[in-house]
């Protein structure tokens, strides 16, 4: 395995994030569900004061996993834990979450409306990052969403730092990507998301330790990406750090506050 550091992107930003990964209803229509989160509960959310960006990250019906096969490490994603999507929730500062409580408490009511299961993972303050990877001008035309849990006797500093200092450095050096960010997080707790009437387990074995989002000019792009040697390089430095990876395609990446301002329509 190859750790060793690659070329630094230009610039990164260390917002503090959060993400909530979200199983709709299944007892309703999948697109009910994502049109009610996409609609009415995306208002509850954005209302929230002190957020410096609220994104919704939509992933396909049908995501068995994108990541090639890797000896030893789980890249088939299983479908009863497959994921319907993700609120990328960032804040203006790590005090900004108390300013939110009344939202909360409606989004918490609502939640049964749309989900059957919701977990929410954050990380310390300064812990995620988002690489300045796309020139001026260029837009993202197709996403992957990658989740990675650690290897059982990778210790957590080690990990974050890997994914820090040697694997978001190997992917903005492939010089393909629109969009980098990455998130390490905190042990997860069902304490700090513990909504009523929705669904919270997450045994052990199930939970993730870092997320990574990409975005690509287009799906050419992207299927060139997943079937070409960086792939395998990358394989080759994960496989000793991770015992799982699941990559998840995206079909909408919709953004409803950006630099702490509402939007008067989501921008995709």
């Amino acid at each position: 395995m190859s750790t060793s550091p690659a070329a630094a992107p230009r610039a990164v930003k260390k917002p503090l994030t959060s993400s909530i990964l979200l199983w709709v209803r299944t007892d309703q229509p999948r697109q009910r569900g994502m049109d009610h989160w996409k609609g009415p509960h995306s208002g509850i959310i954005s209302a929230t004061p002190g957020l410096d960006e609220y994104r919704q990250i939509h992933l396909a019906e049908h995501n068995t996993g994108r990541w090639p096969a890797i000896d030893g490490v789980q890249t088939a994603i299983p479908a009863d834990r497959k994921i319907d999507g993700v609120a990328e929730v960032t804040f203006q500062s790590a005090l900004a979450p108390l300013k939110g409580r009344k939202q909360t408490k409606l989004a918490y009511a609502d939640e049964i409306n749309v989900f059957r299961r919701t977990l929410l993972y954050t990380g310390p303050p300064n812990s995620s990052r988002w690489y300045d990877v796309a020139d001026p001008g260029e837009t993202v035309g197709a996403r992957t969403l990658i989740y990675l849990r650690r290897r059982d006797g990778v210790g957590a500093g080690s990990f974050r730092k890997f994914v820090n200092e040697h694997l978001a450095p190997a992917l903005a050096g492939t010089g393909v990507l629109k969009e980098l960010r990455t998130q390490t997080f905190l042990p997860w707790t069902k304490k700090l998301w513990d909504t009523p009437h929705v669904a919270h387990d997450n045994p052990q074995d199930q939970r993730f330790h870092a997320s990574v989002s990409l975005g690509f000019t287009d799906t050419a792009a992207r299927d060139a990406f997943f079937t070409g040697q960086v792939i395998q390089d990358l394989s080759d430095r994960l496989a000793a750090q991770v015992s799982a990876i699941h990559a998840y395609d995206v079909t909408a990446a919709l953004t409803y506050v950006k630099n702490g301002v509402i939007l008067p329509h989501y921008e995709e």
